[in-house]
């Protein structure tokens, strides 16, 4: 939706798909066509990040990012994710119910 929004061509939208899956630790040649049904819990997070940035947004709003993963996946996720903001330099704003 974000390259449709943003008038990217296709070589733009491959292009920052594989910048992004890099950047969450998703190796694109092994996830790129994966369909949600077959990716873990974390991976279905890791996606959901690169989508927020998908658009390059001065801050991103996670809404109960990791409320849904066990206890291991969340820590590790939480780690990554402190990770990526530093070097992103974004600012995220976190909500938790």
């Amino acid at each position: 939706m974000v390259p449709e929004l943003k008038q990217w061509s296709r070589n733009e939208t491959n292009q920052r798909v594989h910048e992004l899956m890099l950047m969450v630790g998703l190796d694109p040649a092994m996830y790129r066509h994966r369909k949600p049904a077959e990716l873990s819990g974390g991976q279905q997070q890791r996606v959901g990040v690169a989508r927020a940035l998908a658009a390059d947004p001065e801050i991103v709003l996670m809404d109960e990012p990791f409320s849904a993963l066990d206890p291991l996946t969340r820590e590790k996720l939480q780690d990554d994710l402190l990770d990526l903001q530093r070097r992103i330099q974004k600012k995220h704003c976190f909500c938790d119910a």
